[in-house]
Formats: C-alpha cells, structure tokens, sequence
C-alpha cells in the first residue's frame, strides 16, 4: 500500500471510530424501541450537548493502541509495555465511562501486576473496539497481527472469545483497506484461515450465519431479531461482533447508512457504531464521512485535528519502520473535559428517566 493509501486509511479509520462513536452515545444502553420513541427522526445528528457530539472510551482506546503502536513499531513486547502504561494513565484521567473489566485489570497493572497477568476473564466487546486500527496497520502480516492483538486483548480480557471477537474485527477493517468490495463468502474464508488453530468454532459458526443472512438480503435489524437481540445489542463481544460485520459486509464504501443501520439496533450503539466507523472509514477515509458529522464533533482535547496529527504519525511509522515518541497530550486538559462529560452524562441519565417510554 502507497504512503499516502496507508495514511487516508489510518486518519479514516481512527476518525471513522470518532465520529460513529460520538453518534452513537447518545443512544447507548437505549432499547430499540425506547430509541425511536425519544429520537424518532434524528439520529443522522448529535444529541450529547447542543448539537454536538463528544466521544467515549472507544475513540480513547483506539487513540491509546495508535500511541502504543508509534512507540513500538509494531514490536510486541514494546507494545505490550506500551499499551500497559497508556492504559494506566488513561485511568488517572477519570473517565466517565470504564468497562467493568478493564477497570479491574487497570488497578491490577496499578497493583504491580505485569501485562501478561493483569486480564480478568471476560467476553466484553472492549477488546473489539480498539482493534480496526491493528488491521489497518498490520493487516498484511498475519502472525504479527495476531499478536499485537492478542497482546492488547489478554491485558484486560482473558477469555478466548475477546480475542478472537477482536480478530475477526482487525480482519475486517484490513480487508476494508483494500479498496474492493469483499464478499461475505470471502471473508469467511479468510477468517476461518486466520483462525485455523485456535478453539473458535462458535465464533465462525455465528459468522457463518451472518454471512448467510447478507447473501440472502436480510436487513440488519431482521438479522438482530434472528440472534434475539430485539431490544438492543449487548456488550457480549459473540453478540457485538456478528452484528458488526453484518453491518460492514452490507454496507462497505457507505459510512452514513452503515452507522445508522447498527445505531437503529439499539442497545450499546456507542461501541457499534464506532467499531463499524473503524472498518469503514479505513476504506472511505476522512472524505467519506459525512462533513457536518466531522465539524459538529466539539471534542478536546484529543479533536479532530490532533487525530489527523496522530494519524500522519502512526503512518510515518508503519511506513518507515522508525519508533517515535507519542503524541502530546494535555493532561490538564483530560482532566477538564471528562468533568464537563460527567456532567452531561450525568444530565442524559436524569432525561432517560422522563417519558417517553
């Protein structure tokens, strides 16, 4: 992949993430049905404060993965120290919003735990929503990319299915840089090779039905009712990452119907729509992605300018194969911005409790 192919892949995939994240939030934890009824004809537009959107832990940690990568160069012990630290400190920020397991393996790593003991065993789609970026970066190198991931995954989530539920979603965003449209026959077959030694046969099976159901026509929300998930999809990565790939294989080169189609599911929409925004953006690239979206999201201090800046980083590296130091960032300013986000999270859950119901 040229230079410049590589860098509108990484900036798209890590803005792509941003912005389904921020659109997403509002709805998060919503059932489908209470969605439609306290947004019935806006979801194409920010609900978080005013218009504008902010992000969640999904942008943070694919944010964090990117500095991870800068620093290491893809090395995966490097990586692994890396990421361990990033994450450290990302708790010390005081984010609203922290999967229960990942809290945990954060305070054992603070403990003196090392990385490769830190996990707690857990099928959270936490390690999922982190993991496009590894495909983009490292997609083409398939011993490598299994690492990386599984190094990133095991430092919170022990349970074999986060791992694989990450891979199959690196893949998917790899695949999604090539620039063609990938059949769903195609990548199941890809999927199962990435996979061939590892115990993942339910998960190929339930990708083998989600393969099924976009060849046959079915809509992504028929395909949720199929699985059982009629009120909303859950942070279950088996759950998560069937529903995510249906949403890519109909939708690869249109980021606005993809995004819209999965937060329509309802259910943990924030980590759907980013982990979808992810994949596609890494082949549609900033211009992609719908501009009102791109200039209506008010974050800081990680905004769109200093992903673009991580970005054209991140790329320098996976081209030139030299570490660099990561990209700066205000921990003043961190601080700031997860009050002001408390607060409006803290506001959204006081609404949530006003009908419509």
């Amino acid at each position: 992949m040229k230079n410049q192919d590589k860098e509108k892949a990484i900036t798209g995939c890590l803005l792509g993430t941003a912005i389904g994240d921020a659109l997403g939030l509002s709805y998060e934890g919503l059932s489908k049905q209470r969605l439609i009824k306290l947004y019935p004809s806006s979801l194409n537009q920010y609900h978080f404060i005013f218009g504008k959107g902010m992000v969640s832990d999904d942008t943070e940690h694919t944010c964090l993965v990117a500095q991870s990568l800068i620093v290491s160069d893809g090395e995966v012990e490097a990586f692994k120290k890396s990421f361990a630290w990033q994450l450290r400190f990302w708790l010390l920020g005081l984010p609203a919003g922290v999967g229960f397991a990942t809290l945990r393996a954060i305070l054992k790593l603070w403990l003196g735990f090392p990385p490769d003991k830190s996990g707690v065993f857990s099928a959270g789609n936490g390690p999922a929503m982190r993991s496009a970026i590894f495909g983009v970066c490292y997609g083409y190198d398939k011993e490598k990319l299994k690492q990386l991931v599984k190094a990133a995954t095991q430092l919170t989530h022990t349970d074999p299915k986060a791992e694989f539920g990450a891979l199959a979603v690196a893949l998917a965003a790899y695949l999604s840089t090539l620039q063609k449209t990938i059949s769903p026959q195609e990548y199941l077959e890809k999927l199962a090779y990435l996979l061939k030694a590892e115990p993942a046969e339910e998960l190929l099976a339930l990708i083998k039905t989600t393969t099924d159901s976009v060849l046959s026509g079915q809509s992504t929300a028929a395909f949720a009712q199929t699985l059982g998930l009629e009120k909303g999809i859950t942070g279950y990565i088996y759950h998560t990452v069937p529903m995510v790939i249906h949403t890519w294989l109909r939708n690869q080169d249109d980021y606005q119907a993809a995004i819209l189609d999965i937060i329509r599911c309802g259910g943990d929409t924030d980590t759907t729509a980013a982990i979808v925004g992810g994949i596609i953006g890494a082949r549609v690239g900033k211009q992609g992605i719908d501009e009102q979206w791109l200039d209506n999201l008010s974050e800081f201090p990680r905004n769109i300018k200093w992903m673009e800046k991580l970005s054209l980083r991140l790329n320098q590296v996976c081209c030139h194969h030299r570490r660099q130091k990561p990209l700066p960032i205000s921990i003043a300013a961190v601080l700031l911005r997860n009050f002001i986000f408390m607060i409006i999270v803290l506001w959204h859950g006081f609404r949530r409790l006003l009908p419509p119901y």
